[in-house]
């Protein structure tokens, strides 16, 4: 109950503040960028030398990739069948198959099954979500913007050069190492952060704003993020009989609401900033219904 509460609250808090106008408007971007290079990066030097190597650490990472191939597939012939615009279907195929699984799977995840889950998160998150991101949300964003070339190159220098990244390549070397208490001690207390700071930086990111013209593709990607997602994931497991705790937590993270991130591309390349920020922000709060519904349906 206690996670829980801390995530409405800070939640509030940051739309509260950004509604008022309290802090600068690159708040969020400063919070995800704490995150992003000092947060996460403890995380996972924190969890993943907890693993021990088996097939269920790539469990979420064969979810991630394959729940992301077949959601694109979903929300393109969509787009086709319901004739969206080109920058519709651009935005749809980034918020509606891009799936918020590090800001708010990790407090989701944590509250449901504590903290012995969060090297799968991670490994959903870091090997899955966001090098899909950095490959296909750059393609996507490219292609759909007309804004040139993919550039694969920087596509690579991206990837391998992103903090949480490496931090995961470098926990993965120390898996079955346990570090001197001190080094635990740092190296959890800047991953505390993580929740109260990642939520605050959603809500203050959070728009709710929803013309009538964009009720069908609104409709679309949230019935491909937060139902067929974790379908497929559902069915993975149950074909490979994959119930455990690595399956449990892939399905949860594939019923994630759409990344904040995602949104953020999809503006800055002028794919239907509105409708993104749309889908993403009554996405967000969805998804802890629906994600309450697919703890429930797994246990």
């Amino acid at each position: 109950m206690e996670n829980f509460a801390l995530i409405f609250v800070a939640l509030f808090i940051g739309y509260i503040i950004n509604k008022r106008g309290i802090f600068s408007k690159d708040t969020p971007i400063i919070l995800n960028q704490f995150i992003l290079y000092i947060s996460l990066p403890a995380t996972a030097l924190l969890q993943i030398p907890k693993l021990s190597f088996s097939y269920e650490v790539f469990i979420p990472i064969l979810i991630a990739w394959i729940v992301t191939g077949i959601s694109a597939l979903a929300i393109f012939y969509i787009s086709k069948l319901f004739h969206f615009s080109k920058e519709v279907t651009g935005a749809l195929m980034l918020v509606g198959v891009l799936g918020n699984t590090s800001f708010v799977g990790i407090p989701i995840i944590q509250a449901y099954f504590g903290d012995g889950a969060l090297p799968y998160v991670l490994m959903y998150d870091q090997l899955g979500s966001f090098i899909t991101l950095s490959t296909y949300g750059t393609f996507i964003a490219a292609y759909y913007s007309s804004a040139g070339d993919v550039n694969t190159k920087a596509i690579m220098i991206k990837i391998v050069t992103f903090p949480p990244f490496l931090a995961l390549l470098v926990a993965l070397l120390f898996i079955g190492t346990t570090f001197h208490p001190v080094i635990l001690s740092v190296l959890s207390s800047f991953s505390k952060t993580i929740v109260p700071l990642a939520l605050v930086a959603v809500g203050l990111q959070l728009r709710f704003k929803l013309p009538a013209e964009d009720i069908k593709p609104f409709l679309s990607a949230l019935g491909v993020k937060l139902l067929l997602a974790p379908l497929i994931a559902f069915v993975l497991c149950f074909v490979f009989s994959w119930q455990n705790q690595a399956g449990f937590v892939s399905i949860m993270e594939a019923g994630m609401g759409p990344m904040i991130t995602a949104g953020v591309v999809a503006s800055m390349a002028g794919l239907a900033p509105r409708l993104s920020s749309a889908i993403v922000g009554y996405g967000t709060l969805i998804s802890f219904i629906t994600t309450w519904i697919i703890f429930n349906l797994i246990n």
